[in-house]
């Protein structure tokens, strides 16, 4: 037998997805809460949306990447982060849905970086190495 074959081992992986985008979103998070989440504010505030709905984005931002970091109702979490990315994806950086940067890389693939990991693990679900994997949620 190849030894890679003895290697594969999907729950490694889906902690390694959920660490890895849990703690990169929970980061920009952080980062947005030290703001008091001023551009967001403005951003609302300009399209007619009342200031304080800013505050959800810590939902998404803080809360949902520290329950996908766990594993904790990791699904349900995925899906309030890929609401969150999708919502900032449209509000913030719709003119570079279509774009490239001055790399050449998607406009926006930081973004759909986000997006589709948390989507991943929406479809994956939180793997065995989680505080809870009983619930469909996980």
């Amino acid at each position: 037998m190849n030894n890679l074959e003895n290697f594969k081992n999907k729950d490694t992986g889906l902690l390694l997805q959920r660490l890895s985008i849990g703690l990169l979103i929970l980061l920009h998070g952080i980062a947005n809460l030290s703001s008091n989440y001023s551009f967001i504010k403005s951003l609302l505030k300009d399209i007619g949306i009342p200031e304080f709905t800013a505050y959800f984005v810590f939902i998404g931002e803080i809360i949902a990447p520290m329950l996908i970091i766990i594993g904790w109702k990791a699904r349900l979490a995925s899906l309030v982060l890929v609401f969150n990315m999708f919502i900032a994806i449209i509000m913030v950086h719709s003119a570079d849905i279509f774009a490239l940067n001055q790399f050449g890389g998607w406009g926006i693939e930081l973004q759909g970086l986000y997006l589709f990991g948390a989507i991943v693990i929406f479809l994956l679900g939180a793997g065995k190495y989680a505080i809870s994997t009983t619930s469909k949620w996980d």
